[in-house]
């Protein structure tokens, strides 16, 4: 607006029009002090270093690999005594070979004069065949009370699927373990196994075994539910086209899975029902506390969030700390050598260390949250250098979630809340039948047909 535009207006035109310039000069400063602050926070977020697999819970699938340097030209290595594959301890067949005549003179030859021989094993797949069993039920009418009968259905051969215990464990095996999707699946069932499956009747065979799954991984979490110590971790899961989170639960000799809409810790508390383990194992997720008497920290996720308090620039804090986990891991690697006594030792020499790190606070943000942290849980540190049967990581856990995070990989999600019970309860009983020596198949077709498991 100019001048003489300005001269025309009256005095309340005036002052209307100051009052808006200055509400909106008003704005304006908001918005600019807001922004400066964006800013300042923005270089501060620069100064920071990276999170990476080594310093944070950033899955090393996701971490930068730096590029590996070219190979000198390998040095020439002495030989040394080649290994063969070992000979089948019972072969199917046992085939003899004898010379007829010498290659050289052409002198005929009996097997007297061959006494030695040289064994090998050959090895071949035969060709492979459904068996296929026709079922006759016959029918008629008693001849006394003229009433009608029919022969009752052979054990385990029940009419309705045709598909036996077998083909189902091998779906599932294929399925959850191959990760193999059902178009795949129907095709190999046909082409390896001569089985024609329609995707289909996969998803019937697969529905239809969600009941006995779940029986069986119901039991393997009542076993759960009476170990003395249990370790916990979850990873998310897209289940219908939304985010759930796939929660494992484990003991040294049962591991349950479970995949439930929330992160929150009323998962756990419904899955222990009123059950207290004496020691929990897990992170330092709000969600995972709380659930056991007392709780043993994961030192794995403590020496990342120390390296990343080092990177930062602590100088004090963050690398003594380090040194004190590292300190308590090698303990804890030999205390099944040492006696109670001395551990009790270590575990008190260990405390005074802590008491020294914690009496003053380092300045740098990620050792000042660290030191908080630790000043808050210090009980939760130390727990196993006294408790033989506490480990002193969540690894197990880790090392439990990483076949489903592979297949969740693989095959994006899954499609139903069905699915995602099945599989959950599919893998509680692969994973605890490994603890038993069994393979995925195995454990999968004794908990289908639980008549075939030993009494």
């Amino acid at each position: 607006m100019n001048r003489d535009a300005l001269e025309r207006l009256s005095k309340d035109d005036l002052i209307a029009l100051a009052l808006a310039q200055a509400a909106q000069i008003a704005a304006f400063t908001k918005q600019i002090e807001a922004l400066r602050n964006r800013i300042a926070e923005l270089e501060a977020k620069l100064g920071e270093p990276p999170k990476t697999p080594d310093n944070s819970s950033i899955p090393p699938s996701q971490g930068r690999k730096p590029n590996r340097a070219e190979r000198r030209a390998a040095k020439p290595r002495k030989g040394r005594p080649g290994t063969f594959r070992s000979l089948a301890p019972n072969p199917d067949r046992l085939v003899e070979t004898t010379a007829e005549c010498c290659p050289h003179c052409a002198q005929s030859l009996t097997p007297a004069d061959q006494p030695g021989f040289h064994a090998y094993d050959h090895i071949e797949l035969p060709p492979i065949r459904p068996v296929v069993t026709r079922v006759h039920l016959h029918r008629g009418v008693c001849p006394c009370c003229r009433r009608g009968f029919s022969a009752p259905a052979p054990q385990g051969m029940a009419p309705g699927s045709p598909f036996g215990p077998g083909i189902v464990a091998l779906v599932l095996h294929l399925h959850v373990t191959q990760a193999i999707g059902f178009e795949r699946l129907a095709g190999l069932m046909a082409e390896v196994f001569a089985v024609a499956l329609s995707e289909g009747a996969i998803a019937n065979m697969l529905a239809r075994a969600v009941p006995r799954l779940t029986e069986a991984a119901e039991a393997i979490g009542a076993q759960v539910r009476r170990a003395k110590v249990v370790a916990s971790d979850e990873t998310s899961a897209r289940v219908a086209g939304q985010t759930h989170w796939q929660w494992v639960l484990l003991s040294t000799t049962a591991i349950y899975h479970v995949i439930a809409q929330t992160r929150a810790a009323a998962v756990v508390t419904g899955f222990l029902d009123g059950a207290v383990p004496e020691v929990w194992i897990a992170d330092r997720y709000g969600g995972q506390a709380g659930h056991g008497k007392v709780r043993q920290v994961c030192l794995a996720h403590l020496l990342r969030d120390a390296q990343y308090a080092i990177e930062e620039g602590d100088p004090i804090f963050a690398p003594a700390f380090k040194s004190l986990l590292q300190c308590a891991i090698a303990i804890g690697r030999r205390r099944e050598r040492l006696k109670d006594t001395t551990l009790a030792q270590y575990r008190a020499a260990l405390d005074r260390r802590l008491d020294r790190l914690l009496a003053a606070a380092p300045t740098k943000p990620a050792a000042t949250r660290l030191w908080r942290a630790m000043r808050r849980d210090r009980d939760d540190l130390f727990r196993f250098i006294t408790r033989r049967d506490v480990p002193y990581t969540n690894n197990g856990c880790e090392r439990a979630l990483r076949p489903s995070v592979i297949f969740r990989k693989v095959t994006g999600c899954f499609r139903s809340q069905t699915g995602a019970k099945l599989y959950a309860a599919a893998i509680s009983v692969i994973a605890t039948g490994k603890l038993d020596g069994q393979s995925a198949l195995h454990a999968l077709t004794l908990a289908l047909n639980p008549a075939l498991a030993p009494t």
